[in-house]
């Protein structure tokens, strides 16, 4: 099995390990980037903090409220890091082979630099995106579908009370009859047929623009990775000490370093992302409903304040630089565990 085809399987199952453990941190996330509230109204629209609105979430939609969009979420998962970490491996390779090039020729010391490593990761992480953008449209519209229709029936409420003609008990029961709407079942093929409806096949690429930009984020977060796992190797290598490899705790620390740089400053792409991805009805003003990218820009900068990019940042720090942190640490882990296996095999052939 080639090194490309290990690291996509093993950064597959790393993932899938860390999606479950953190998931109901990211859908809790999601829901507070794609809370919109105008300037005027920001005081009376604070839910409290993660732990409060995951509690609420329990509450109204029971546990599994916390899991909506999982199943997607995790093929979702897989085959991101799948993809990303096959291509990154594969362009590692090349990377690496042409800093080999180099120094034969008498140009560096044989490593791959900093750049070329930011270089790496974005075009792993650009394939990626295309390839994936699909799922996470479809996971994030799971994630928010409860919210969505929560504001709809609020919507609903206020015309009744506005325009209709009910007094007393009438507007009494007519309320009454909205709450007792059952929301129709959604699940992945409800959502998908959402989607398409809205927007046809470009509907499934809502937030590339961003998305794509947001490349940075793993590449930021490498490159830091990296520079810091080779600077220890070298750090022990220049103190002459028995093993210069790095320990499951090590890595998983680095990682956690790697990620929150990465995540503080691709953040704002984040919260963009995520409200084009979302049903449009989760507000019920149409000044905070957008029609792509750069719409949705100038329109949190106006009506809700550049603090709008930033919504739920502490609940993404915490969720994702642990997801990352067991990624990393489960991916290196199954790596040597898969080395050691065939080292094992190799050793019983030879000795038959």
């Amino acid at each position: 099995m080639s090194n490309a085809v290990l690291n996509g399987l093993a950064g597959a199952g790393g993932g899938i390990i860390a999606q479950i453990i953190t998931y109901p941190l990211q859908s809790v996330n999601t829901r507070q980037q794609t809370e919109r509230v105008a300037k005027k109204s920001q005081s009376q629209g604070s839910s409290g903090g993660t732990l409060v609105q995951m509690l609420q979430v329990i509450r109204s939609e029971g546990l599994g409220g916390l899991y909506s969009g999982l199943k997607p979420s995790l093929l979702g998962t897989a085959t991101s890091q799948g993809i990303y970490y096959y291509f990154y491996q594969v362009f590692k390779n090349k990377a690496e082979s042409i800093a080999a090039a180099n120094k034969r020729k008498g140009h560096g010391d044989g490593t791959v630099g900093m750049l070329s490593w930011l270089v790496v990761a974005a075009l792993a992480g650009a394939l990626n995106v295309l390839f994936t953008n699909p799922i996470w449209v479809l996971v994030t519209r799971m994630q928010t579908h409860t919210q969505a229709e929560q504001k709809i029936l609020e919507a609903k409420k206020e015309a009744l009370i506005r325009e209709s003609g009910f007094i007393g008990s009438s507007l009494h029961d007519k309320l009454r009859e909205l709450d007792s709407v059952k929301p129709n079942p959604y699940g992945t093929f409800q959502a998908a047929y959402e989607v398409y409806n809205e927007a046809g096949i470009r509907g499934f690429w809502k937030g590339i623009i961003p998305t794509l930009i947001m490349v940075c984020n793993p590449s930021i977060q490498f490159m830091i990775y990296e520079s810091s796992i080779k600077h220890l190797k070298k750090k022990r290598a220049d103190k002459k000490q028995s093993s210069i490899k790095v320990s499951a705790l090590e890595v998983f620390l680095v990682g956690a370093i790697a990620k929150l740089g990465a995540t503080v400053t691709t953040y704002p792409l984040l919260v963009v992302k995520s409200r084009l991805q979302a049903k449009q009805e989760i507000s019920t003003n149409n000044s905070l409903r957008y029609s792509g990218t750069m719409d949705a820009i100038v329109k949190m900068i106006h009506y809700e304040g550049f603090s709008s990019f930033y919504k739920g940042m502490s609940t993404k720090i915490v969720q994702s630089v642990f997801a990352a942190s067991v990624l990393f640490m489960i991916k290196e882990e199954l790596v040597k565990l898969y080395a050691l296996l065939a080292n094992k095999i190799l050793l019983l052939k030879l000795s038959k």
